[in-house]
């Protein structure tokens, strides 16, 4: 492997913004890490400006941490694979303490961190701004360009979360911020994928559920400088008073393909930063609805009722269609459904998060019963960090909420708040003990980030974002805690929040609310997220194979007319058995067959390929839209053993054929032969 040499911007000019191409202050040399312990030790050491920095009293960290009081100590890993070392630097004067948790992950070339700040003292710190819990500098020996591979968030569009690949020029730095205060909200994803002119490169994710910033700048022809971390701070701590910062993941990768670093990334994400369950990672499961649709007024499940859900439970059985999930979701609760509306629903609603007795006399264990007693688990909608005025907790515990200053209807539950997020974790925790429920979605409709900026002070700006953010994972470690069989759904008008953080504690089983049931939309959305993510889903509306097909990946949330004419059991059967069949492919190594492009018209081919080197095995997933003209298209496969002989089987006609990897590798044509068709080819080593 070339030797490609990556240097550490530690601080930048003082009083720089996010914005700026500052020059770094000081570098250090190493090479891309094959010992990541050395790595850690080398970066993190005394004496070393290490690859974070921020202003101190207005002077930055680079003239100073050096000369502070430094601790480096290994801690013990459960994990032969894993190493952990905690780093401190201690200012002598004023007593502050910045606590570096170091992770690094041999068999991935991959290091992480989080940094907590702590007053020691007994006096308020002086300001901390402009955190840049990732201060970096990459240096390649080329010339050429770098190159960003990034993902655009969700706002509820055909192109959610689509993948673009541009260059990274002197002079024309790219700023990526979310919108809104979430995490992966509309303009920006904490993922993504710096490629060097070296075919090296780094995938970083960013752990922070609110507003994060990542910046990358060219300061010459060989060097590229990171940064990344909370988009506002500028505050003092209290004595005795810990703060934390976005987690920072790195993980450096070699190839003439930068998918070799994505799908390193796919693993790495499965098997440090999803939730385990009985010691394995936590597919994501086959989920499936209530229902299709009421009437007007009826909205959401406001017209559910205990035996009707009791009914479709045992219809699924008696169908063969069980899902492995059952997926209650909202409008469940006191005042959110019922014959009598009078303007409520699920949305002006929550905060009554007690059983609508009217229409669930029993609770809704009987509910979860029903689908334990035919062999599924039972999953629960909250919305518990958005409190609607008039509703139980805005008048029992209105100390415990935020409001704007220009009012409105909608207010947040401040999760920053110790006494309400320890009585939320038991209130919570009991209600799903009570209720039997296996499964907890948590979904989050409002902007959040124009609450937190009403409360904080002038002096302490961003601690009500680092608050709420601590307390949400508090909230959800305490839940994991507790039922650790449990898998938590992150919805935040679709998949709004995901990052780092969330993605290790949850899954998003619902990623975006574009339009309901338009495949076309799915297959982007599959497409994109596939880079960098391997668990995520979405709804399935028909049974057919163009729309199966567009909606197939890690998870699928059924919604079929189960109690109309509407549909076909067959097709529902079929649609089931080849989702278990498909779904371990999408576990391993993803490549995108029709480039990194716009793939949102209705004119354009999709192809993808998912390979799995564990079985010499994989799929060709492929459509062709309504409005394209083009009967077929050549696509190269990638990941294959080219003197490899590989069957391939057509799953629409039951035709096979032969080739061998480096003939798929050189070009294999696809062929669909209407618009709006779909095709999914098979192959096995032979």
């Amino acid at each position: 492997m070339k030797k490609i040499f990556f240097l550490f911007a530690m601080a930048a000019v003082l009083a720089t913004t996010i914005t700026e191409k500052a020059p770094a202050q000081a570098t250090q040399k190493i090479t891309v890490p094959q010992d990541v312990e050395k790595w850690i030790t080398t970066s993190f050491g005394k004496g070393k400006l290490p690859p974070f920095s921020f202003l101190y009293n207005e002077k930055n960290s680079a003239g100073f941490i050096r000369k502070w009081k430094h601790s480096l100590k290994k801690q013990q890993s459960d994990n032969s694979n894993i190493i952990a070392y905690i780093i401190t630097y201690t200012d002598p004067t004023t007593g502050l303490e910045v606590k570096c948790e170091v992770n690094g992950f041999k068999e991935f070339n991959a290091v992480e961190w989080v940094i907590h700040f702590t007053n020691t003292s007994q006096q308020n710190t002086p300001q901390i701004k402009q955190v840049k819990a990732l201060d970096y500098t990459m240096q390649a020996l080329s010339k050429a360009p770098y190159q960003l591979l990034s993902c655009k968030g969700s706002n509820g569009s055909r192109a959610d979360f689509m993948a673009k690949l541009e260059p990274i020029d002197i002079g024309n730095g790219i700023l990526m911020k979310p919108e809104h205060g979430r995490s992966s909200d509309t303009s920006a994803f904490p993922f993504f994928n710096v490629i060097s002119p070296d075919n090296t490169g780094a995938v970083v994710a960013i752990g922070w559920t609110g507003e994060w910033y990542a910046s990358l700048n060219r300061i010459d022809e060989k060097s590229l400088m990171l940064h990344s971390g909370m988009n506002k701070m500028d505050l003092h701590l209290l004595p005795g008073e810990t703060i934390r910062t976005p987690r920072i993941a790195m993980l450096f990768w070699h190839g003439e393909d930068f998918m070799i670093g994505n799908n390193s990334f796919r693993r790495f994400m499965l098997a440090h930063h999803t939730h385990k369950v009985d010691n394995a990672y936590a597919h994501a499961p086959l989920c499936g609805g209530f229902d299709w649709g009421d009437p007007t007024p009826c909205n959401e499940y406001g017209c559910l009722t205990e035996d009707y859900a009791i009914a479709l439970i045992n219809r699924h059985k008696q169908f063969n269609i069980t899902p492995e999930v059952f997926w209650l979701d909202a409008g469940w609760y006191t005042g959110s459904g019922g014959p009598n509306f009078e303007g409520r629903n699920w949305y002006n609603q929550v905060g009554n998060w007690t059983v609508d007795k009217e229409r669930f006399p029993n609770g809704l264990k009987p509910i979860s019963d029903a689908a334990h007693k035919i062999g599924a688990k039972f999953m629960v909608w909250f919305e518990p960090e958005r409190v609607y005025k008039g509703t139980q907790f805005a008048r029992e515990h209105p100390e415990w909420l935020l409001s704007l200053p220009s009012g409105g209807d909608n207010m947040l539950f401040n999760l920053g708040n110790k006494d309400a997020l320890n009585w939320l974790c038991k209130y919570i925790g009991d209600f799903i003990e009570e209720n039997g429920i296996d499964y907890y979605r948590q979904d989050f409709n409002m902007p959040i980030n124009g609450y937190w900026e009403a409360h904080d002070t002038p002096n302490r700006i961003g601690i009500s974002e680092i608050r709420h953010i601590e307390g949400l994972y508090a909230y959800w470690d305490y839940l994991l805690e507790r039922f650790p069989n449990m898998i938590i759904d992150n919805c935040a008008s679709g998949g709004r929040r995901l990052d780092l953080e969330t993605m290790s504690r949850s899954l998003p089983l619902w990623r975006t609310d574009y339009h309901y049931g338009e495949v076309n939309g799915y297959q982007c959305h599959t497409y994109a997220l596939n880079f960098f993510l391997p668990l995520h889903g979405t709804g399935v509306y028909g049974g057919d194979h163009y729309n199966f097909r567009s909606s197939m990946s890690s998870a699928m949330v059924t919604n079929w007319e189960v109690a109309s004419r509407n549909g076909s059991l067959s097709d529902m059967q079929r649609s089931i058995k080849q989702f278990k069949e498909l779904r371990p492919y999408y576990m391993e190594d993803y490549y995108p067959l029709t480039g990194v492009n716009d793939l949102t018209a209705d004119n354009v081919w999709l192809a993808y390929q998912l390979n799995r080197p564990s079985d010499n095995s994989g799929i060709i997933m492929a459509f062709r839209r309504s409005q394209n003209g083009q009967d077929k298209i050549t696509v190269q496969l990638k990941g294959l053993t080219h003197d490899q002989t590989y069957i391939i089987r057509n799953d629409n006609d039951g035709t096979t054929s032969e080739a061998t990897g480096q003939q798929l590798a050189e070009g294999l044509t696809l062929y669909i032969a209407q618009p709006l068709g779909s095709l999914m080819l098979q192959y096995t080593a032979k």
